[in-house]
């Protein structure tokens, strides 16, 4: 950069022809790096080499983020279908506990026992004492 300008001068051709070469220079350096990145003699027998067990690494971490996902996915249907259920079953179980509680009623219980030809008892129970003798006195 010090060569290019001095002074406020301007260049010279012989700077400006060294200033061009260098550029070209590095142009085909930058070109036949690119190609010697990129050949499929370079790719195939050193990067895959060299990084095949990182490869192999990342690859095995793909498949087990799949694996956990679809694992997640089953879980999550799993317990969506339990829970409609759980929701079901507390219905049914609401349902026959109210029949219950109707057929349980005493006059629910007064019908179905008519119909095996019992009937409702209309006077109160009769209290049944059992007679003591004093044995001591004799």
């Amino acid at each position: 950069m010090n060569e290019i300008k001095r002074n406020n001068s301007e260049l010279s051709e012989e700077s400006q022809r060294k200033m061009s070469d260098s550029v070209e220079q590095k142009a085909q350096e930058a070109k036949g790096f690119l190609r010697r990145i990129f050949s499929f003699r370079f790719v195939s027998s050193y990067l895959i080499t060299r990084n095949l067990p990182f490869t192999a690494f990342v690859a095995f971490l793909t498949l087990l983020y799949i694996t956990n996902r679809h694992v997640a996915e089953n879980t999550v249907r799993d317990i969506d279908r339990l829970s409609r259920q759980v929701k079901d079953l507390g219905w049914d179980y609401k349902a026959m506990n109210a029949e219950l509680m109707k057929l349980t009623t005493q006059t629910e219980v007064a019908k179905r026992a008519d119909t095996l030809g019992l009937e409702e008892r209309i006077a109160p129970p009769i209290k049944i004492y059992k007679r003591t003798t004093d044995r001591a006195e004799d």
